[in-house]
């Protein structure tokens, strides 16, 4: 029989990638009572939560939220701006791009992936270059879409879509650029509107620090009016009800009410924080995570520093070396859950995130979790990433200002 009374002293170092750890605010304010989603008080509420998810996504157009996970947000992607046949030109960095892929197969476009071969592919960005190389020779314009991945949450790879931008600019090509930053979303830097992106997905579940359950697409003009003429199925997942519905701060079906309670807490403790200074704590404890696994002598799995994740870090086991046995380990022993590896680097790796609510200490125990549990398993450690990974944080503590309190 399943287990669901496990509860060992002290709070689970819930450290995967995501779903990242709720704050207790949030959970308060999702245990509010459910109110009339066609009442008055409800449209001050969607309202609220529309215009400060703008701020998050940077963007000044339309942001639609769906009651579903960041893969039906997927969906509603391509369902609203492409029709059956329509091609697509999508970018290989990892499980989420092949999974995103896939999605788009079933649908019944035809999608193009390209991307470096093998392993190489998972462990380094976007390459602006092959993607404009591509648009410039389709000189029919066929590809309609062009689909990316800005944090790729299998690999701790963040690709630059400014260069994705500049690359269909360069190639004078009109597809759209659709991005997925699901788990790059209000942890990594993302600029929706500077950087020209059309249709932008994400979830709840990742920098947002809510329970899975409701997802967005962040939507460009140009994709509004392209979707006036797509013809793959949909209902559920259209646009024009939802934005039509969104003028009166409502939808056109039930909303996950209290999951909205728990957005509207999210979005104030985020912009109360400040965006600029949520990305600077991300990267501040990024890089102590990464001297950690430097200072154990193992390998990152994204191989170029320039597009190292602030959102998670890829750790490579030593040949030989089951990485998800020593997951086990130190969840069996420590009640630390890491992140798997996924796909092409299944049981090669683990994933450690550090965003959402995380701090240097809520990292720091996360860190000697991982210390402890290599050793038991055996593995061969060159020095203490807990040693290396507090002389980081103080190193930054003595240049960064102190936490806001929120």
């Amino acid at each position: 029989m399943l287990q669901l009374n496990f509860h060992p002293a002290g709070r689970h170092q819930l450290s995967i990638p995501g779903p990242s750890p709720v704050p207790d605010r949030i959970l308060r304010a999702m245990s509010m009572p459910t109110i009339d989603h066609r009442g008055p008080e409800f449209a001050t509420l969607g309202f609220k939560v529309l215009a400060d998810l703008k701020k998050i996504f940077k963007t000044e157009h339309p942001v639609i939220i769906y009651p579903a996970s960041g893969t039906g947000a997927w969906e509603a992607a391509l369902c609203n701006v492409l029709s059956p046949g329509d091609q697509v030109l999508m970018y290989e960095t990892g499980q989420f791009a092949t999974l995103w892929k896939k999605m788009a197969d079933r649908l019944g476009v035809k999608t193009e992936f390209i991307g470096l071969p093998g392993l190489e592919g998972w462990r380094r960005g976007v390459q602006a270059d092959l993607i404009e190389a591509r648009l410039k020779a389709d000189t029919g314009h066929a590809i309609k879409a062009v689909c990316v991945v800005h944090n790729e949450t299998s690999t701790g790879v963040t690709s630059n879509i400014a260069a994705v931008r500049a690359a269909i600019d360069a190639a004078g090509h009109p597809a759209l650029l659709m991005v997925d930053t699901i788990s790059g979303l209000a942890s990594a830097d993302y600029r929706h509107d500077e950087w020209g992106v059309d249709v932008t997905v994400s979830g709840s579940q990742k920098g947002l620090m809510l329970p899975p359950g409701i997802s967005f697409n962040a939507v460009s003009p140009k994709a509004i009016e392209v979707s006036k003429h797509a013809r793959l199925p949909k209902a559920f997942w259209a646009w024009d009800e939802m934005l039509e519905f969104n003028k009166t701060g409502y939808f056109p079906y039930t909303p996950s009410t209290n999951m909205l309670y728990g957005l509207h807490e999210a979005l104030d403790m985020i912009l109360g924080e400040g965006l600029d200074n949520v990305f600077a704590r991300h990267q501040r404890l990024a890089r102590a995570c990464r001297a950690a696994v430097n200072a154990w002598g193992l390998e990152i799995q994204c191989a170029d520093p320039a597009v190292y994740s602030p959102v998670l870090t890829g750790v490579m086991m030593p040949d030989g070396v089951d990485a998800d046995a020593v997951r086990k380990i130190i969840y069996d022993r420590f009640d630390a859950s890491l992140g798997t590896g996924l796909g092409k680097v299944k049981s090669k790796m683990f994933r450690i995130g550090h965003l959402g609510e995380c701090n240097d200490v809520s990292l720091m125990g996360t860190i000697c979790a991982v210390e402890m549990g290599l050793a038991m398993a055996g593995v061969s450690l060159k020095g203490s990433g807990v040693v290396a990974a507090m002389a980081e944080l103080q190193k930054q503590a003595a240049t960064t200002r102190a936490p806001t309190r929120n």
